[in-house]
């Protein structure tokens, strides 16, 4: 049977031939890797347009859904669009003269508060883009830093985080915590330019690289010009960011700084606060001049790790610190709960508890390298009592809450006396005949997730 992407082949298969260069390009269709030997200096666009290429990045964009861009285009139209337009797209991208059509611009809300602006590219403008990526990132990945974690191969936040713990166990008790005032909207285009013309010979290239930053933003039914910034929402952007902040990494390591970096959080450590405000003041001033950043001085700060966070985990004050789950991650899990657990009043328990389910078993997921359970253990015992809370009210009547209560093998008397109490439902969801009724057991049974139990399941795992 014929995947989707094999029938795609047929519309971008004419014009696409093999290698001009007859330079050896290896793909894999599943990571979109390749092997780089005697590249020649203008034949980097043809192998981007290389059939294999092409068709890998369609399954990635596929598979990746997303929103339509300025021409409402879905994503299950472009097989069709490509068998169409794609010989004539092909040579004006082998001519240098395309020109990406504007970003929809999109507002998400922050977990710590205000928007993040995303510029969401066409659907055929993000199949450009995730081919560009697939051939760039093979050669750019081997210029990062190895203090570099976010968004590349191999590489996550567990261990941008597990660097952490070991930095500050071996001594560096004091982080610059630097924060960049909205990064991806101040990325200076000519410096970024500058440093990709370091690894890119192929000028074509680097021209659509430049007019997908400056590609304008569509806003109430107008598209602004863009002078400065890389919208996230495409498949470059992240990649585009690693290329600027690599000389940042770079200047951390020629001061010998023990340093870690996800994407454009970046967290310096030091042995003392002096130590550390001098280095918030050059770093400061590095950004400033050399990449034309802005350090955001109001969430910037030099503390101590304990009282800071990093991808979400904080460390304990101990000689050998523990990960754990930083408070305001906690709150932010929370207000993301509350919605689900609300809209869930009108149906069965067992359906709340699997839309629940994947939800909790994400959270665990990312947050199985805390080593402190109270928190957790807190945060189980919450959904539970929210849990109760529903059963509660939907119990409404005194006569239903005892009936109830009395089948999940409470006394008779005491189930009346809870049932006629007059307290408030939130009061009677954490009480001790809820608890009696309601224990971890039966939710067990119900199949809900316990995060206790999933993160000592996974940290025992190798």
């Amino acid at each position: 049977m014929k995947t989707e992407a094999t029938r795609m082949g047929q519309g971008i298969q004419e014009g696409v031939g093999r290698n001009p260069a007859n330079t050896e390009v290896r793909v894999e269709a599943d990571a979109g890797a390749h092997s780089w030997t005697n590249a020649e200096p203008n034949t980097l666009m043809e192998q981007v347009l290389e059939r294999p290429n092409l068709m890998c990045a369609y399954q990635r964009v596929v598979s990746n859904k997303g929103a339509a861009g300025v021409d409402q285009m879905p994503v299950t139209a472009l097989k069709g669009h490509l068998q169409q337009h794609w010989p004539a797209l092909r040579e004006r991208l082998l001519a240098g003269d395309y020109h990406p059509q504007p970003v929809r611009r999109v507002s998400i809300p922050k977990p710590q508060g205000g928007e993040r602006i995303l510029g969401i590219p066409t659907v055929q403008d993000r199949l450009i883009q995730q081919a560009l990526h697939q051939m760039l990132s093979p050669m750019l990945d081997p210029t990062f830093s190895e203090h570099s974690y976010g968004f590349r191969p191999g590489r996550s936040a567990h261990q941008a985080v597990k660097a952490m713990q070991r930095h500050i166990n071996d001594g560096h008790r004091w982080v610059v915590d630097l924060d960049l005032a909205q990064f991806f909207d101040r990325v200076n285009h000519d410096v970024l330019m500058s440093l990709l013309a370091r690894h890119i010979t192929d000028r074509r290239i680097l021209t659509l690289i430049r007019r997908y930053l400056q590609a304008g933003m569509l806003e109430g039914g107008v598209v602004n010009p863009r002078q400065q910034g890389a919208p996230q929402g495409g498949p470059l952007s992240p990649l585009l960011s690693n290329v600027l902040l690599t000389e940042l990494d770079r200047e951390l390591e020629q001061r010998g700084h023990r340093f870690c970096r996800y994407a454009d959080d970046c967290n310096i450590y030091v042995r003392s606060r002096r130590a550390g405000e001098r280095t918030m003041t050059s770093i400061t001033h590095f950004l400033e001049t050399r990449l034309c950043l802005k350090v955001n001085t109001a969430k910037s700060a030099v503390d101590r790790p304990w009282r800071r966070s990093f991808l979400g985990y904080s460390v304990s004050w101990h000689k050998q610190v523990r990960l754990r789950v930083a408070p305001k991650s906690l709150k932010t899990y929370m207000a993301k709960l509350r919605p689900l657990l609300k809209r869930s009043r009108g149906q069965s328990l067992t359906t709340t508890i699997r839309k629940l389910n994947p939800v909790l078993r994400g959270w665990a997921n990312y947050y199985r390298l805390t080593a402190s359970k109270r928190s957790v253990e807190a945060l189980d015992g919450w959904i539970r009592r929210r849990l109760r809370l529903i059963l509660w009210q939907q119990w409404k009547r005194t006569r239903t809450r005892a009936r109830n209560l009395i089948r999940l093998g409470l006394p008779e008397m005491r189930a009346w006396r809870s049932a006629t109490n007059g307290r408030g439902p939130w009061w009677n969801s954490g009480a001790s005949h809820m608890n009696a009724a309601l224990p971890k057991r039966v939710f067990d049974r119900l199949s809900l997730v316990s995060l206790v139990d999933t993160m000592k399941r996974l940290q025992s795992q190798p």
